[in-house]
């Protein structure tokens, strides 16, 4: 079969031809396009006119655009369809791309016709965009490397690669260590408390896997979560939260420790080749937050606030046991399960009594339903474009005017080949070419509770939550209407990312969006009134012991990337040092043998090093955002619109400050956050 690699995409709107791609294209096809991409740079190198933003910015903007196309899709695969040959692949193919990459950045005749440029930026009569797309090049040269001299240069280009080694790994070995664990459960007794749709698909599972007539529970969310929430065995709880908090901690070939410790000491040496004294003081420069000073001052801030409650928390679960008759002392095992039980008492919910509102199928048409009434496009199954798993749903986005605007791929349910979490990816983003706009092509993957044979797919509050979290991402890029491909949707400050994601969620709550889907699986009743205040109700419920968790993985990340030199080759234990990071915020006993940095993807695997306190950052724009939305109706179509123009279809042509001020009128207050979370008056 001819690879499809290699040429154009005769598909319908440029999909990924998936079904005629097969593993062993993928290197053919990426030499040739890195090839191209080559000669594509050295043609803007060797141009003899004198540069100008259209034969020496545009031209790098618009080249190795083959190379990205596939390369978006083998890395995409990794994450959400992977085997033992993809991943080889991109460990070979990774470090290829990134010293690529280097060399294009650290090429200084190349640099040269872009610092000429940027030195008469202000006389060029350039537009808004065209200016951001100049700086954005000129500093990405700088940042990586171009004005260093012989020796430095080099060693900032091998360090480049072997931290792209180094995320693969660490990856691949989370993902083999989540897959291999099973609890194996073969006396019915030990499944006392555990909902019966649990049951059900924890005993298909063995059967699928020739285990007949026992139950099997994994490391993944669906299963994994449940459990710790609802089994009545303490035992087969505990040994469910060391297995999962002891991932790549075993000592073995999948031991993430020593990757941890080379990742830090290289990220530590790039910034200090750079000048900076730590990677942190290298990430931020590019952040709304600007410094680590300001994000640690913004976490401890949060964290001063909400720590004396989350004691408080504590103390309630603690004496809720005691009451419960029960005589153990609280340990991590135990917080999901009497979380839920005092929880139930409490508001006279959970998760079993929302969950039948909550049809999988339902939940999707509620959020393309909310994103009609907000934004006006709709979404129509289109069974005929092609995607990479039988589960796949694809969809084209079509607005108002009848036109299609965007693909959107949605890929819901845990497998072997997918990754832990739920994200937002593309095969492609929308950008302006010959005056046409390029359609992006959009993908969430989730990991949400799959149907059994007894109960069609269920979801949580959290997940539906989840949901509207990742589909505002795809918003993001789906309604991205900019000219330029790497400005385009999600290429935004990391700390400005989420605000898209996270605003999303407040829809969740309210009963005017909920009345669009929320119906009983089996009745087709709404959801009542008094269901959902009840749900809102108890949204403020153990958020400060959330937030101090959340506040924690954020200081554990700054720990991790504010370390000079020296500090980070002074680090010789992942664990004690973790110990250390922790110790201000601990709340319960220490585990032994367990860790989270071993595990902790997002700033090890994902982009987020340096950048973990976004979440909590966005959360004070999302509040300030929905507050305006609240004012003026949830569904007010000018009010969506604003959000739309200023801040969903600009994607990063502009400070994201300057973005939200103009669709806010003012700079962001911690008010709203602190008022939704229950931590103000």
């Amino acid at each position: 079969m001819a690879n499809p690699l290699l040429s154009s995409f005769d598909t319908k709107f440029e999909m990924p031809p998936f079904s005629k791609i097969e593993i062993n294209h993928f290197k053919e096809g990426i030499d040739a396009a890195l090839e191209d991409a080559k000669m594509e740079v050295d043609a803007i190198i060797n141009n003899t006119d004198a540069p100008t933003f259209e034969n020496t910015i545009e031209a790098l903007e618009s080249s190795g655009e083959k190379l990205q196309r596939n390369a978006s899709i083998l890395f995409n695969l990794n994450s959400a369809e992977t085997s033992e040959e993809i991943q080889k692949l991109t460990q070979d193919i990774s470090p290829r791309l990134s010293e690529f990459n280097s060399e294009i950045k650290q090429n200084e005749q190349l640099f040269g016709r872009v610092k000429a440029i940027y030195e008469r930026k202000d006389n060029l009569g350039l537009s808004g965009e065209q200016k951001k797309l100049l700086h954005e090049t000129y500093f990405d040269f700088v940042r990586r490397g171009v004005e260093l001299e012989g020796d430095k240069k080099d060693r900032f280009k091998e360090i480049s690669i072997e931290l792209s080694k180094l995320s693969l790994t660490y990856s691949e070995n989370l993902l083999a260590e989540t897959n291999e664990f099973e609890l194996i459960i073969e006396n019915e007794e030990d499944l006392a408390g555990l909902p019966d749709d649990v049951k059900s698909r924890a005993k298909e599972l063995a059967s699928r896997k020739g285990k007949e007539g026992k139950w099997v529970f994994t490391l993944q969310a669906p299963s994994y979560i449940p459990f710790m929430e609802y089994a009545d065995n303490r035992s087969l709880r505990e040994k469910m939260y060391r297995a999962f908090m002891s991932k790549c901690l075993k000592g073995d070939e999948k031991d993430n420790q020593e990757i941890i410790l080379k990742t830090i000491r290289l990220k530590a040496e790039l910034a200090s080749l750079l000048g900076y004294p730590t990677f942190a003081h290298y990430v931020l420069e590019q952040r709304m937050a600007e410094s680590p000073d300001k994000v640690i001052d913004f976490l401890n801030d949060l964290l001063e606030r909400s720590l004396p409650k989350a004691k408080e928390e504590v103390e309630e679960i603690k004496a809720f046991i005691k009451k419960q008759g029960d005589e153990v002392e609280l340990q991590r095992w135990d917080w999901a399960y009497y979380s839920e039980k005092l929880r139930k008492e409490k508001y006279e919910l959970d998760d079993e009594l929302v969950k039948p509102y909550f049809k999988l199928e339902n939940a999707i048409e509620g959020v393309f339903t909310t994103a009609e009434k907000l934004f006006g496009i709709r979404f129509k199954l289109n069974k005929d474009l092609e995607v990479y798993h039988k589960d796949v749903m694809p969809y084209e986005v079509i607005d108002e005017s009848e036109k299609t605007i965007a693909v959107f791929l949605a890929d819901f349910f845990p497998r072997a080949g997918k990754r832990e979490g739920a994200w937002m990816t593309s095969f492609r983003d929308q950008a302006i070419k010959q005056g046409e706009r390029v359609i992006p092509q959009v993908s969430i993957v989730c990991n949400f509770t799959p149907s059994s044979a007894n109960h069609p797919s269920l979801l949580k509050f959290n997940e539906v939550k989840t949901l509207f979290h990742e589909f505002g991402h795809a918003l993001h890029g789906m309604l991205a209407d900019t000219k330029y491909q790497s400005l385009s949707g999600t290429s935004v400050y990391w700390d400005f990312v989420e605000l898209p994601s996270q605003i999303m969620e407040n829809w969740c709550y309210e009963k005017e969006c909920l009345d669009l889907f929320a119906k009983h699986y089996e009745t087709g009743e709404l959801i009542p009134s008094e269901l959902v205040e009840r749900i809102k109700e108890s949204s403020t419920y153990h958020e400060a012991y959330a937030t101090v968790r959340q506040l924690t993985f954020g200081l554990l990340d700054m720990a991790w990337h504010s370390l000079s030199v020296d500090e980070a080759n002074a680090v010789d234990s992942v664990t004690a040092f973790e110990e250390k990071a922790f110790a201000s915020t601990e709340l319960f006993p220490k585990v032994e043998g367990t860790n989270m940095s071993v595990q902790f993807g997002h700033i090890f695997a994902g982009g987020y090093a340096a950048g973990y306190y976004s979440y909590k950052w966005a959360e004070v724009l999302d509040a300030d955002a929905f507050s305006l939305f609240k004012q003026n109706g949830v569904f007010d179509k000018a009010t969506a619109s604003a959000f739309k123009e200023h801040v969903l279809s600009k994607g990063g042509t502009e400070h994201p400050m300057e973005l939200y001020k103009k669709f806010r009128g003012q700079e962001p207050t911690p008010d709203a956050l602190l008022k939704r979370a229950g931590l103000s008056d």
